[in-house]
């Protein structure tokens, strides 16, 4: 057309020819009836998502109240097996053991037992700490007593279990059962003349003497002296739980009067047994 309008037009001198189409012979046979392949598996990208990473498994749990070998152990050797031990599955969601070792032996009176360790405790590896140690340090003060002292003035501090639980697990009845065995050992190394038990676990744990006691709520508990092997028992509230509703902390004022009445009741280092009763204060 350009040509025809007196356009010159350069042309190459040979014409580009279009690419060959491949023909391609279409099957009319009717389609084969296949079994459809089994999905892959995909494995996670581990180097590029660690979130995904695989999650090791936690050491098998050994059957509830299975004898540990922790008899004859000092205070030293005793944390040593409470921070490598893995007797439950508590373990898994462990940073620290809450088990302190003392420098000494030395005899005392109170014995307080919490609840099983929260972040804090995890994390300082001791038990009743921060805010909440903090209020059970002035308690303690106000009976006579600290964590550093001895005797009458002495207070060894413990949870119910050594071992934070993994988030969303709470301690079952054997976990209890299984730790015990090292609270039972810290007992023959304090000779306590009475135990504070502070916390609903604490409590249960405590008054295993006690079932038809220890089904009831912590409230209906207390202002009763009970016994765990030959040892009083004092129930209260944690001081965690005193943090969030201070108009209890008269009702474990009250509590705290009562474990003071046990000790001046007994004489000295003597662990003579009270029968669970109602009792005033």
């Amino acid at each position: 057309m350009l040509q025809e309008m007196g356009v010159h037009v350069w042309l190459p001198e040979t014409p580009a020819q279009p690419d060959a189409l491949e023909l391609v012979p279409v099957d009319t046979s009717p389609p084969r009836q296949t079994s459809p392949a089994p999905p892959r598996a995909i494995a996670p990208n581990v180097a590029t998502n660690p979130a995904r990473a695989p999650v090791a498994a936690p050491a098998a749990a050994t059957s509830a109240g299975e004898p540990l070998e922790l008899q004859g152990l000092d205070w030293t050797e005793l944390a040593q097996a409470a921070a490598a031990c893995q007797a439950c599955d508590l373990c898994a969601g462990r940073k620290h053991s809450t088990l302190q070792a003392h420098a000494t032996s030395a005899q005392a009176d109170w014995l307080v037992v919490g609840d099983p360790p929260d972040e804090d405790e995890d994390r300082l590896a001791r038990p009743f700490a921060e805010q909440a140690g903090a209020l059970l340090d002035n308690m303690l003060k106000a009976a006579g007593a600290s964590r550093s002292g001895a005797a009458r003035a002495g207070a060894h501090l413990s949870n119910v279990v050594k071992c934070r639980p993994p988030p969303g697990r709470l301690p079952l009845a054997a976990d209890l059962a299984q730790c015990a065995q090292y609270l039972q050992c810290e007992i023959q190394l304090v000779q306590p003349k009475v135990i504070l038990a502070m916390g609903r676990f604490a409590a249960q744990l405590l008054l295993e003497e006690h079932p038809q006691e220890a089904a009831l709520p912590l409230g209906r508990q207390r202002g009763r002296v009970y016994q765990y092997r030959g040892i009083a028992v004092v129930v209260t509230y944690h001081p965690k739980v005193l943090l969030r509703a201070s108009a209890d902390k008269a009702k474990a004022w009250a509590d705290l009067c009562l474990a003071m009445d046990v000790l001046d009741e007994l004489p000295p280092r003597s662990a003579a047994a009270r029968v669970a009763a109602p009792h005033g204060g």
